[in-house]
């Protein structure tokens, strides 16, 4: 860079970023306000036509007015346009007529039956889009949440995306259906009054008008302060969400340390946050409904000023009067509403703000530019045979051939905002794994055997040309295919709140009743389900909390094997069972593995030693290689594993 371009770049990296307004927020609204455009313009159509049928009332009202008082001509002052389109009405007037004041009553119901009838189509209608756009937005972030990696989630809290996806998705959903709803009936019902109130008495209308540019002053900036406190309000709850989601997820942690009264002082923290915000959006909230009414009350003051002295010097009639002070009353709903809206779309701005950070979050794992489009999109639904491999996974090409050459990965997470800080977990790794291999991977605590799982599962991505797949960077599959060829059982079991069964066929569409079985057999959990009273109709509760860990790790391998993966990855998944189950369990998944990739990650020595390969991971780079008889006449590593757990074989049978 020239020495003339750095005061430059200078300058612009020194320039602040403008924050978003509430209505770059709400603009993410606009493609789905598209989708339903058509009911959209219906709604507002009906909203408008019940504008229109609303400013009859109070010109009836004066009709009725002026016919009791004997008014020789009603709405005297009313002139041009709005006379000559109610001249049919004006023409049945007759002063201190009993016919024509019945008339004008049975119009005036009739005239209030049809807004009624329009008020409930209009709140149909937009109401029901509300709920449609919800629906969307609902279904749109849960689809951007399952796109995103595991930086995302490391990142953020799951209370806090949690009340994102509730508490803000109600707030924006207020915004689209009794906000736009009540926006358009102010408008319409202020335009119509204001027009009806001119041609009635234009000096009046300006007279009572005077306030309206406070009214306008108070609503930007009350506006604004309710915006950055509900900000506040939604971060608070976000925090308090998480608080709460954590203690209900680790209450029996919690209970095993008696932590009960610290986390309850901890909550309660949080919780006097979020109401303290919420007290002062309610103080700025209350001074601005009573600042209104002062100023619609003001209105009506000079009303009845400066119309009551008009009506005693006979300039209009009583008739003139009252509809002009219904006018006045109907125009009090749109500047209270007005303020309700501004608290609408406000709250509803920020917390869209909120969603907005879900729906542009980029996934940064995802396919290239020159993944081969339809790769390995085998249309079979399953293979011949009677395994329980047979359950119905697309056919994918991958063989199975891993390879790592000279990968150095670091976490994404372990990085500061400019790039800097962390270091590598694995350093300059070179693997190579044949098709339907089996390579085991040991190592101490923290040394990256997990990461190296992970990235063969493509859950963190592998630096660019450092991970292939049958010779071809693994970058060039699309994602869904390097998934599909997976069985991957991490350390972190996760089972669904579901039954055993939907457990097991849990990522397989169609699994038939006789491979889940299998499934379970192998996995050598099918003898303690059918122990259970409803077998694999047993609910599992959240989590699998009614399952042993031992349980919970084998319901992960027979969902695993279900799958009939081309890579089975075991992320040390025997760890919770005895040393004769694991045996029973290896014994059956070298029968089922045959010909496929496997990857074992364990600290037993009897879960690998039948490895085709062997590493040691230590401080993220491989010390050791080799198969079992190699390291143990190495010396190292590995033969002092071995050693110390023959050892502690030989106490345990003491």
């Amino acid at each position: 860079m020239s020495a003339i371009a750095q005061p430059a770049a200078v300058n612009a990296a020194a320039r602040p970023v403008k924050k978003a307004s509430g209505w770059d927020h709400l603009k993410t609204l606009l493609p789905y306000v598209r989708r339903y455009k058509s009911m959209t313009a219906l709604g507002l159509l009906t909203n408008t036509l019940m504008g229109l049928v609303g400013a009859f009332p109070q010109l009836i009202i004066g009709m009725i007015t002026d016919c009791i008082s004997g008014s020789a001509r009603t709405l005297s002052t009313l002139t041009g346009t709005a006379r000559v389109a109610l001249s049919p009405l004006l023409s049945l007037y007759a002063p201190m007529n009993r016919h024509a004041l019945g008339l004008f009553c049975m119009i005036l119901i009739g005239v209030m039956l049809v807004k009624g009838f329009l008020s409930f189509w209009t709140r149909w209608i937009l109401i029901g889009v509300s709920r449609e756009i919800e629906y969307d937005l609902r279904n749109d972030m849960l689809a951007r949440l399952v796109e995103l990696e595991p930086e995302f989630y490391v990142r953020n809290r799951t209370g806090d995306l949690m009340s994102r996806a509730t508490n803000d998705l109600n707030a924006v959903r207020m915004v689209l259906g009794p906000g736009i709803m009540y926006s358009a009936t102010t408008i319409v019902t202020m335009i119509v009054a204001v027009f009806f109130m001119v041609q009635l008495s234009a000096s009046l209308t300006l007279w009572v008008l005077l306030p309206v540019p406070v009214v306008a002053f108070a609503v930007r900036y009350f506006g604004e302060t309710i915006h950055r406190l509900s900000e506040q309000i939604q971060a608070a709850l976000g925090t308090l969400s998480t608080r709460a989601q954590e203690n209900l997820t680790g209450i029996r942690v919690i209970r095993a340390y008696a932590q009960e009264k610290p986390e309850i002082e901890a909550f309660d923290l949080a919780n006097r946050d979020y109401v303290n915000r919420n007290i002062k959006l309610i103080t700025t909230w209350s001074l601005f409904f009573p600042f209104l009414t002062a100023l619609i009350g003001v209105t009506f003051v000079i009303l009845l000023g400066k119309g009551g002295r008009d009506v005693i010097d006979h300039r209009f009639t009583v008739g003139t009067m009252w509809a002009f002070y219904w006018f006045l009353g109907q125009l009090v709903f749109p500047m209270i509403a007005l303020g309700w809206v501004t608290n609408i779309f406000q709250r509803g701005a920020a917390s869209m703000g909120r969603l907005n950070y879900i729906l542009h979050a980029k996934a940064r794992i995802g396919d290239s530019t020159d993944a081969v489009e339809g790769h390995g999109n085998g249309a079979t639904a399953g293979r011949n045979g009677d395994s329980a491999q047979a359950a119905a996974v697309p056919e994918t090409s991958i063989r199975g051939e891993i390879e790592f050459r000279h990968l150095t990965f670091t976490y994404p997470t372990a990085r500061n905002e400019d790039g800097t800080g962390g270091g590598p977990v694995l350093r300059d790794i070179n693997l190579h794994v044949p098709a339907g291999s089996t390579l085991a991977i040991v190592g101490p605590t923290g040394s990256g055997k997990s990461t190296l799982a992970a990235l063969i599962a493509r859950l963190w991505d592998a630096p660019p040309e450092t991970l292939f797949l049958d010779c071809r960077s693994i970058r060039d599959y699309p994602l869904a295919e390097v998934r599909r060829a997976m069985g991957y059982v991490p350390q972190d079991t996760f089972l669904f709140s579901d039954t055993l069964r939907e457990n097991i066929a849990f990522g397989v569409n169609t699994a038939r009743e006789e491979h889940i079985l299998e499934a379970a057999e192998i996995a050598s959990i099918s003898g303690e389900i059918q122990s259970f009273p409803q077998r694999y109709d047993t609910m599992v509760g959240e989590r699998g909390i009614t399952l042993s860990g031992g349980q919970k790790q084998r319901t992960s391998i027979a969902r695993a094997v279900l799958r009939q993966p081309k890579i089975l990855i075991l992320d040390d998944a025997l760890s919770s069972v005895d040393t004769d189950t694991e045996e029973r369990i290896l014994r059956r998944l070298r029968d089922v593995m045959r010909a496929r990739t496997a990857i074992l990650i364990s600290h037993r020595v009897s879960t690998v030693k039948n490895a085709d390969q062997i590493v040691v991971l230590r401080d993220g780079r491989i010390i050791e290689r080799g198969t079992h008889e190699e390291l143990l006449a190495l010396g190292g590593y590995y033969a002092d594993l071995n050693q110390k757990q023959m050892l502690e074989e030989e106490l345990e049978r003491e």
